[in-house]
């Protein structure tokens, strides 16, 4: 695999310069060689000295975000799909200017529980903004990432199949799927298999446990996660993510429904995923020497 990461929100809730600053530390100091941040407003945050600092620390950043609602370029409204890709374009430069390699996320639709079904135009206007978005990400030397989510968060890309005609439909090489334990677990009738499906076409790995919590203590089958990562010779960044309302972004929790805390303490939480996550790899490994022996 490539580098083993950590989600920002489980250091801080992201508002201040300081605290970002801050998960860069505590993640260095577990070992963690990539942090996830969501969307930093350029005009908020002094994102060359955060640049500089993770450079400083050699841990990678890499950058998640979902649209709001009047920004969703999944929209029938044409200035609602205007300004969607105009969003985009600004996330992918902040990336760039952070020194990050990669966005990913709700991209190609608003991040929110749909009271409707999409439609046809809604996500011809979705595949158009993200081919155009992966144009100024490939000039940036970005990343682009498609995380697809449960049916509660988004009404377009719900299954490893979905995300993969989307991909087609771009009609691009430089846009890859972003696949996310949490969320497979919902969606995915044998997460493993889409796992397999998604193939070189993965670009980046949520390990996430299904109540958001210690990896191991709900029922995600982690052993048959990590037999298909090397199954598909998955060699991209795996990253962690939890979320507790002990540390929140108050835009996320109401996306994501954090309502409790699924945890108090970070430290513990952190020590114990890059442990769990290092483990399972190692068993996955083992058991395919194994399986191998004639």
């Amino acid at each position: 695999m490539g580098r083993l990461g950590i989600h920002s929100f489980v250091w801080t809730g992201g508002q201040t310069q300081q605290g970002l600053e801050n998960a860069l530390e505590k993640s260095a100091e577990h070992g963690y060689r990539t942090i996830e941040f969501a969307y930093l407003r350029p005009e908020l945050f002094d994102l060359d000295r955060l640049a500089k600092k993770a450079q400083s620390l050699d841990v990678q950043i890499g950058v998640t975000m979902g649209l709001p609602r009047d920004k969703d370029v999944s929209a029938t409204d044409a200035q609602t799909v205007e300004g969607g890709k105009r969003m985009l374009a600004d996330a992918v430069h902040a990336v760039r200017d952070i020194g990050g390699n990669k966005l990913g996320g709700i991209l190609y639709s608003a991040h929110t529980k749909y009271d409707r079904q999409p439609t046809e135009d809604g996500w011809k206007n979705s595949v158009e903004a993200i081919a155009e978005t992966a144009e100024i990400a490939r000039a940036a030397g970005v990343d682009l990432v498609l995380e697809v989510v449960n049916r509660f968060e988004t009404n377009l890309l719900n299954t490893t199949a979905q995300g993969l005609k989307f991909l087609d439909d771009t009609g691009r090489d430089d846009v890859r799927l972003h696949l996310d334990t949490f969320h497979m677990n919902i969606e995915e009738a044998n997460p493993a298999a889409a796992i397999r499906l998604a193939g070189d076409r993965l670009g980046y790995f949520h390990i996430g446990e299904s109540n958001r919590g210690y990896l191991g203590d709900g029922v995600i089958d982690f052993d048959r996660i990590f037999d298909a990562l090397l199954d598909i010779d998955y060699q991209r960044d795996i990253v962690f993510e939890s979320f507790s309302t002990a540390v929140v972004d108050e835009g996320l929790s109401l996306a994501c429904a954090i309502w409790r805390d699924t945890w108090t303490e970070n430290d513990p939480l952190a020590a114990h995923a890059k442990g769990f996550i290092e483990q399972k790899m190692a068993e996955a490994k083992r058991r395919r020497a194994t399986n191998a022996r004639p």
